[in-house]
């Protein structure tokens, strides 16, 4: 449960971890902006879940890897709102391929997403949060930026820069009040990997300890609690949600 009421941003927020998301946080009194770009009717039932459990909500269409588009939105939030206490860059895309065969295009489209996406986002909210001298920013990883993935050089490499990212504007914000931390995600149960062929869903599950694919839902709990008071003295962190795939 939040602490009290605040205002949320959550990109990606259509399907899969980010609807996890918003509908974890949902709750009286607390107003979820639900971002996605390509998936409005997902979005739009995303937005029906979090007002079926009492919270505000609204979809809003902008593309994180469009630095004007993504200032536009949260101004309007700010406008609408009065202000923007957490947000949560979870928007990504995969592009996969091999290094020896990986496009210049397929780099750029997935780093533009994932990791600049995120710094847009921050950017955006940097200013209000600091001015309000509250703020909770959480960035989803992954396992696979710690450890690495074969055919995923640029999602490994955004993964990767979005922890680094998240650490250095956590030292940035502090003094303000505001939090940043990442969250990341190993093996999780998605329409993805319920489509793998059974040979490789196996050869994924031997290298968890707990012995199963993790849900979107525990995700977001982790999210859930970083977003939280109870999570004031956490700052620059990497929360590891994996069943033990990685252990640092």
């Amino acid at each position: 449960m939040m602490d009290e009421m605040r205002v949320a941003l959550v990109t990606g927020a259509a399907r899969g971890i980010g609807r996890a998301i918003a509908l974890a946080l949902a709750q009286p009194g607390i107003m979820i902006y639900i971002n996605d770009v390509a998936n409005l009717d997902e979005a739009a039932l995303t937005q029906k879940g979090v007002e079926d459990k009492g919270a505000k909500a609204r979809v809003v269409t902008f593309n994180v890897a469009d630095a004007g588009a993504v200032q536009q939105a949260v101004d309007e939030i700010i406008k609408e709102s009065g202000r923007l206490d957490i947000l949560v860059n979870n928007a990504g895309i995969t592009r996969d391929n091999l290094i020896v065969r990986l496009k210049e295009a397929e780099w750029d489209q997935v780093l533009d997403v994932n990791l600049k996406g995120a710094y847009h986002c921050i950017r955006a909210v940097s200013k209000p949060m600091l001015k309000q001298r509250y703020g909770r920013i959480i960035n989803i990883s992954s396992v696979v930026g710690l450890m690495g993935n074969p055919g995923q050089a640029n999602y490994v490499a955004s993964k990767a820069g979005l922890i680094g990212l998240t650490k250095a504007v956590a030292r940035e914000l502090a003094s303000r009040h505001i939090t940043v931390n990442a969250v990341a995600p190993g093996f999780i149960q998605t329409e993805m990997t319920a489509s793998l062929p059974e040979k490789t869903r196996a050869e994924m599950l031997a290298q968890i300890p707990l012995s199963r694919f993790g849900t979107p839902e525990e995700v977001a709990q982790a999210v859930v609690f970083l977003a939280s008071d109870t999570a004031a003295y956490i700052t620059g962190q990497v929360i590891h949600v994996n069943g033990g795939m990685l252990m640092v």
